[in-house]
């Protein structure tokens, strides 16, 4: 595994372009086969690739504020001496990356997007602990434990499915989350992957003379807290330093969370997850100076994301409005039975994953298609959707758009972590196959 670890890390570093040049080979590749493999011109191509290019503009901005409010909260001394207290169980390197993959998929299984984060930031807590652990293994196993988000709690397409009057109610009715989230393959999918992650992480690390280290000093993520000015106080400098406001403002977002999990229950979605994070981080930073700067310290990690989402949008836009995505999921189905459907419509997502890097988005694009072949050959709806959601999980192994927030928190580039991610994408492939096969 060291071998072939080292020969995929080389592969990547030497072949994977910067994420935006990604982007940028993708969208010139769907347009080219909108145009060989649809009945749309290249001026209409260039028309939908402009009007879906602001389409993920309100997703991009819950994107920047995940890993802006993320990265907050973690510079706050009390997130700092809570994260150090768990990194401090690590006791070596092999313990260093099983712990953080660990807390990886615990936390994307809850939701996403607090996953994500918190894994990336955890990681980089662990390598400031551990000496001689691979840093890009530890972020690699951070960004790992995203494998399981959509057969989690915040899995958009199972708990769209189980939403009155959803887009596809009159095709397949209200199907429960015990017949999806919860079913027996979900199951036995997730516990596989909660296992074998870990394992597989642990049995990647290279050997001692190709380690990757980091001096832990690199880490420190700056200074949060200016120095006091040394001139007379104002109105204005007493108010930038007072605990009062920081607690009417942090007491009112308690209250607004505390009212909404009462009342919607456990309901965490994105923007309650972004809420909670600035929540916290306007409380842990005591004063309303101390959030600021963590702020704008926080800012110079948000411009991958803010320049690339829109190129995913463009794509999208492309592959929606072509029926391109339609033509990809059609030629699996064509070569589907009875037996093989929901591994075909798995696989099918997992390609159409690469250029609708959106899970509602994908289902909207494959729902009609998948679930009239699987009406035609009675099978079950909430499985066919289940397979589309494994499939817009699965390639997010080696999909540069979702690795941006971690990638950005650890300071690394897409090729430093990717060729472990591979790896991933492989087992990962094989364990959700047989649990959708056989179970």
């Amino acid at each position: 595994m060291k071998t072939l670890t080292r020969f995929s890390n080389a592969l990547m570093e030497r072949y994977l372009p910067d994420p935006y040049i990604f982007v940028a080979i993708l969208t010139l590749l769907v347009f080219l086969l909108g145009v060989t493999l649809t009945d749309s011109t290249p001026i209409e191509m260039v028309t939908y690739w402009g009007d879906g290019f602001w389409g993920l503009l309100s997703f991009t901005m819950q994107m920047v504020v995940v890993l802006l409010a993320g990265h907050v909260l973690a510079s706050s001394p009390i997130f700092k001496k809570l994260l150090s207290a768990m990194a401090s169980t690590a006791k070596s390197p092999g313990s260093a990356i099983i712990l953080v993959t660990v807390v990886s998929l615990i936390g994307c299984w809850i939701n996403w997007g607090f996953g994500l984060v918190i894994g990336a930031l955890f990681a980089k807590e662990i390598a400031r602990k551990v000496k001689n652990v691979d840093y890009r293994l530890l972020i690699a196993s951070a960004y790992s434990g995203f494998i399981v988000w959509h057969g989690g709690l915040a899995g958009s397409v199972p708990l769209s499915i189980a939403t009155e009057g959803h887009p596809f109610a009159e095709k397949m009715g209200v199907i429960p989350t015990t017949e999806t989230l919860f079913s027996t393959y979900n199951l036995v999918i997730v516990i596989a992957l909660f296992i074998s992650v870990p394992l597989l992480n642990r049995w990647m690390m290279p050997r001692k003379e190709d380690t990757f280290s980091i001096d832990p000093s690199l880490l420190e993520e700056g200074t949060e807290v200016e120095q006091e000015e040394k001139e007379k106080k104002t109105p204005a400098s007493r108010l930038e330093g007072s605990y009062v406001l920081t607690f009417l403002i942090g007491l009112l977002g308690v209250v607004y969370l505390v009212q909404h999990f009462i009342t919607k229950g456990f309901d965490l979605n994105l923007n309650i997850v972004n809420l909670i994070f600035i929540t916290l981080g306007i409380i842990c930073h005591g004063t309303p100076k101390n959030f600021l700067v963590a702020v704008k310290n926080a800012a110079k990690t948000v411009g991958d994301i803010v320049i690339q989402f829109p190129f995913y949008a463009g794509i999208m836009g492309m592959m929606v409005a072509s029926g391109l995505a339609g033509v990809v999921s059609e030629a699996f189905i064509n070569i589907s039975n009875e037996h093989t459907f929901y591994l075909f419509t798995f696989y099918a997502a997992g390609i159409v994953n690469f250029f609708i890097p959106s899970g509602g988005g994908q289902w909207a694009v494959q729902a009609p298609i998948m679930l009239d072949a699987a009406s035609a050959l009675d099978l079950s709806y909430a499985k066919t959707a289940m397979a589309i959601a494994w499939g817009d999980a699965w390639t997010n192994m080696i999909q540069p758009f979702w690795a941006l927030p971690a990638l950005a928190i650890a300071g690394l580039r897409a090729k430093d972590i990717m060729g472990f991610c591979l790896f991933v994408l492989i087992l990962s492939g094989i364990v959700i196959s047989i649990g959708l096969f056989f179970f």
